[in-house]
């Protein structure tokens, strides 16, 4: 069981460094493509890059039909709502990162961490003090890293941060089905779904032209085949084996691989105050996802026991 948590982290920890290196690519490709046309082409990119590893997946034999004939509904389901998911969350945070940096969408986007477990309230599950504690401190780091002056919001740091909300919803209908079905095959199908609804808003609000495509086929390669297919298949496969708050911890570092590439290639850098916003906002990422220490149980018989 320790192997397989290792195994998760180790996989994770991949696809927060690829993500990290995903901001940037972002950032150079949103220069001459549409939001929705390069969303579209990277998850059909990704959908493409999967697809023949996912048909080449072993079936159970072993299985009923009606097994089968329920495995293949929840699969789709599944997927279909990761890719919905995913489509709203990606589409909102490329918007909002041409107008802001990769360094502080990064920031800003880890802040799903400490969405998903506000959002098992709904669940009804009890949330901690603990993270509580770090809302406050995360909106604290929130007002330094993108409040300006007379209290305004940059538009593209407001829309990163409605990425991450939506994030949040991507990482808890994952949590509920990727254990009921093969992990590559939702990546899958969830690629498939994004590019499709992400090509309709194309159709709606963009005119795309082939032109635009040629100039940033780099970035949408890198982001259809590592960042879409690798990444999100190497997160789908670790948070089966990784605990919940292991998981959101160690993805939680793809803000700092984010910034450290922004800095290298892009030259970005942060103010005084922006940096101190960044620390906030990792460090109330980090604390809410402390294991809690659970007290025991009182016991009457063991206490006098232990007195005589």
């Amino acid at each position: 069981m320790k192997d397989r948590g290792i195994k998760g982290g180790i996989l994770l920890l991949l696809a927060a460094l690829i993500w990290g290196a995903g901001f940037i690519a972002q950032k150079i490709g949103m220069i001459n493509v549409g939001t929705f046309e390069f969303s579209a082409c990277r998850f059909l990119i990704s959908g493409i890059a999967l697809l023949p590893v996912a048909l080449l997946r072993r079936r159970d034999n072993e299985k009923t039909t009606e097994q089968k004939s329920r495995g293949r509904k929840t699969l789709m389901v599944g997927g279909v709502l990761c890719g919905i998911c995913l489509a709203l969350a990606t589409n909102a945070q490329q918007t909002g990162i041409s107008s802001t940096t990769a360094g502080k969408a990064g920031f800003i986007t880890a802040l799903y961490i400490i969405f998903v477990p506000i959002l098992r309230i709904f669940n009804k599950k009890r949330v901690h003090g603990r993270v509580w504690a770090s809302v406050a401190v995360a909106v604290a780091g929130f007002y330094l890293l993108s409040v300006n002056e007379g209290f305004s919001v940059n538009e593209g740091d407001a829309l990163v941060l409605l990425s991450a909300f939506l994030f949040s919803f991507h990482i808890l209908v994952i949590d509920k089905y990727s254990p009921l079905a093969d992990g590559i095959k939702i990546s899958c199908i969830q690629s498939f779904t994004a590019s499709v609804i992400s090509a309709v808003c194309m159709l709606i609000f963009e005119k795309p032209q082939i032109s635009e495509l040629a100039v940033s086929w780099a970035p949408i390669v890198y982001l259809g085949v590592v960042s879409g297919g690798i990444g999100y298949t190497l997160q789908i496969i670790g948070q089966k084996y990784a605990e919940p708050a292991s998981a959101s911890l160690i993805l939680s570092l793809e803000s700092v691989f984010a910034a450290v590439f922004g800095v290298a290639f892009l030259g970005e850098g942060f103010t005084a105050k922006e940096m101190i916003g960044c620390v906030l906002v990792f460090g109330a990422t980090v604390f809410s996802q402390l294991p809690v220490r659970k007290k025991k149980p009182f016991n009457k018989e063991r206490e006098r026991t232990e007195i005589v």
